[in-house]
């Protein structure tokens, strides 16, 4: 039998650890009961409510979107511009995105009602490589290259892992550098915030893949099912990459 925080987890509501807060909350009942210990087993086939809310078990989807400009990375938002699903209009399930891309960022964008996946996927002990085009003002410096590679303390204090850069084209005309970008976390508003240590601004970001998916043949907004392999890929790397 499965912990309660799993069975709200698997329904696609939300992830594990934001059931648990739930069930600490008092929010949940199992046949009737508020259950507010964590580690509850509930019976094959008993009524689970969130909130007064009998929760069903819906099959899991897993799907990588081609990420456009100026869509948010979130279920609504209270100004009633455009989120990601919003463009998905066909999808039956309630899906939801796996980590954030900025406002202005593109890209590679895993949407999924499965919340233990997605906690494999975006959580800082997991380890996949993601792969970022980018373009800033300015003239990247060997250095400079050198530091970002080693990794770089960030405003919170914290220094990121190593990481690879290919410069891809110096434009001296126009004051700009383009470069290719792997690194192996997801640290909010990391890659911006990592060329901000030296004073530089990214005017373009996209994420062209996230381990082995890519948004190759899709275009912006546009959206596919993963297939099973793809799921079971990412999976295996996030826990190769595991920290212990």
């Amino acid at each position: 039998m499965d912990r309660l925080q799993k069975i709200i987890a698997a329904s696609g509501l939300t992830s594990r650890r934001k059931a648990e807060e739930w069930i600490l909350q008092g929010r949940v009942k199992v046949d009737g009961q508020v259950v507010t210990e964590l580690g509850v087993k509930p019976r094959k086939g008993a009524l689970i409510e969130v909130d007064g809310k009998a929760i069903a078990r819906e099959d899991k989807v897993y799907y990588v979107m081609d990420k456009p400009k100026k869509v948010l990375c979130t279920l609504n938002d209270e100004h009633d511009r455009r989120t990601v699903v919003d463009l998905m209009t066909d999808v039956p399930q309630r899906v939801f995105p796996v980590g954030r891309l900025d406002y202005d960022t593109t890209g590679v964008l895993i949407m999924t009602n499965d919340g233990e996946f997605a906690n494999e996927i975006i959580h800082p002990r997991y380890h996949i490589a993601k792969v970022y085009e980018v373009t800033i003002n300015g003239i990247l410096k060997t250095e400079e290259i050198k530091q970002l590679e080693q990794g770089v303390v960030l405003d919170d204090g914290i220094k990121t892992l190593p990481a690879k850069l290919w410069v891809t084209n110096k434009d001296f005309a126009h004051e700009q550098t383009m470069f290719e970008l792997t690194i192996q976390e997801g640290r909010n508003r990391q890659i911006k915030r990592m060329l901000e240590v030296f004073g530089y601004e990214v005017r373009r970001l996209h994420r062209r893949s996230l381990g082995p998916i890519t948004v190759r043949g899709l275009n912006p907004g546009e959206y596919r099912l993963m297939k099973p392999f793809e799921v079971k890929q990412l999976r295996r790397l996030a826990n190769e990459g595991r920290l212990k």
